[in-house]
């Protein structure tokens, strides 16, 4: 304990001119004996305090260079992840100098003789037109309802620091080429170079100034007439804007955390939030990102006359129950393509089948696994043959349109009049064939024509996906034979 001038005063008077004893002098002043022990004689004073004499350390020079050794060795191999911590040296030196001291002396050493490093930067600067940086991110959203991990390709100018980016399920290479593609579409020309990691999606083998590309990537560079540059191992500094870019979407963009039917819509939202981005003032500098954007836009090369295709393609064969496989799901097809084989193109987020050069189906891309989904204006021709088999029919059960099975059952027409019902809401759309079911007073029995009728004076809603294609040539017979259908 360390005391004032006033109160060491007073253990001197009372052990010097009263001869009080040190314990009655603790207790009278309400202090310790050994601060009283310490202070009476004298041979203490409060405002002088004697050096502290250190007790011989542990730690000798020998201690010293066999942690130096440590650290030669981890110099030497290079292998951050498998180099010396300070518990592993002190185990070490258990074992095999006889240390007897605590591992938090040891933990002290090394950081004094190994203090962390801070790595230093030179700041980067690029030309209008020069150069993009392109990185990936990961953020959660809901969609439908249900919390899934979406990945974010984020591109950004690094003369404007202009951004563009889009959701995607999975960091693939058609994602990864579509994104590319889709930034130099937002931004209206293509930049010099871009900048990106070693990624597998973009680098076959090698890193740095040794990469080599993957022949997707090499294609795309080629058709866009931009250099790949490839940043080094570590050295996130490279492409340090697109980095913040992902932080800046999750802060700003995915908070509150987006809840949206489709990655689709996400993707909305973010290319409003790319395009209010360029009113964005950067601290430090005098031009809104937007107007820096028009002087990188004047130096940006321009885009190629033919869209880079940027999907898989294979070819596939249509089952009997109109279904092709894809990555372990399956997916709908119009039914007269029964038994032929199609062409199949896949992207990031959907995939679109071809006959002959037309487009006759198109699907979100799902990534699980065993899944079907169908489209059910796909089956409508074939359930216009076969009516009794719709109420069990699995396009109708797994749809929008299974809320009709209900209302369909009412009809003097039963499964026919329901197959009818099918096809109104496929050419007007579900929502308007529900809401004249909505509006029939009570006790009303419900005709095709009647709904007709309601839905008279409205346009049909022409889908793209809806077909119609003539019955007559459709083999049906296989059908038939394996589920045992009796046609109508």
């Amino acid at each position: 304990m360390i005391i004032d001038v006033d109160l060491y005063g007073k253990i001197r008077h009372m052990y010097v001119q009263q001869k009080m004893s040190q314990r009655a002098i603790a207790r009278e002043l309400g202090i310790s004996r050994n601060t009283v022990k310490k202070y009476c004689q004298g041979d203490y004073v409060p405002w002088e305090r004697k050096p502290y004499k250190r007790e011989p350390s542990l730690v000798t020079e020998e201690i010293r260079d066999f942690i130096r050794q440590c650290f030669n060795h981890d110099e030497e191999e290079n292998l951050p992840k498998q180099s010396h911590t300070a518990r592993k040296i002190h185990k070490r030196l258990v074992e095999e100098k006889g240390f007897t001291g605590a591992e938090s002396t040891i933990r002290r050493i090394v950081r004094e003789m190994r203090p962390p490093e801070k790595e230093a930067f030179v700041p980067l600067e690029f030309d209008p037109g020069e150069a993009a940086q392109v990185d990936w991110g990961e953020a959660t959203v809901y969609i439908k309802g249900d919390r899934v991990k979406i990945q974010l390709f984020c591109y950004r100018l690094c003369y404007s620091a202009d951004i563009f980016v889009k959701a995607f399920h999975r960091q693939n290479q058609e994602s990864f080429l579509e994104g590319h593609v889709e930034a130099f579409s937002h931004t209206l020309g293509v930049p010099r170079a871009v900048i990106f990691d070693n990624a597998k999606v973009a680098v076959k083998e090698g890193v740095g100034l040794y990469a080599k590309p993957q022949a997707a990537y090499q294609a795309l560079s080629a058709h866009y007439a931009f250099q790949m540059h490839f940043c080094n191992i570590n050295s996130g500094n490279e492409k340090g804007l697109v980095e913040n870019l992902v932080g800046w979407v999750r802060r700003n963009v995915l908070v509150p955390v987006p809840r949206v039917d489709s990655i689709e819509k996400l993707n909305e939202t973010l290319t409003e939030a790319c395009l209010n981005y360029r009113q964005h003032r950067i601290q430090g500098r005098d031009q809104t990102v937007g107007e820096q954007y028009e002087a990188d836009k004047q130096c940006l090369n321009p885009l190629p006359a033919f869209v880079f295709d940027t999907s898989k393609g294979l070819t596939v064969r249509v089952s009997d129950n109109g279904l092709i496989r894809f990555d372990k799901s399956q997916y709908s097809v119009p039914v007269h393509l029964v038994g032929n084989t199609v062409s199949l193109k896949v992207y990031g987020n959907h995939l679109s089948c071809y006959y002959r050069g037309e487009e006759v189906a198109r699907h979100s891309r799902h990534y699980g696994r065993g899944e079907t989904f169908f489209q059910l204006e796909h089956y409508l021709p074939l359930l216009e043959q076969k009516p009794r088999s719709v109420f069990h029919a699995k396009p109708v059960r797994r749809s929008a349109a299974r809320e009709l099975l209900g209302w369909g059952r009412t009809f003097p027409g039963g499964a026919k009049d329901t197959v009818k019902l099918l096809r109104l809401s496929v050419e007007y759309g579900l929502d308007k064939v529900l809401a004249v079911k909505d509006t029939l007073p009570a006790g009303v029995t419900p005709t095709i024509s009647l709904v007709r009728s309601e839905l008279g004076p409205l346009e049909p809603v022409k889908l793209d996906s809806t077909y119609d294609f003539p019955i007559s040539p459709l083999d049906l017979s296989r059908y038939d034979q394996k589920y045992g259908v009796t046609a109508q």
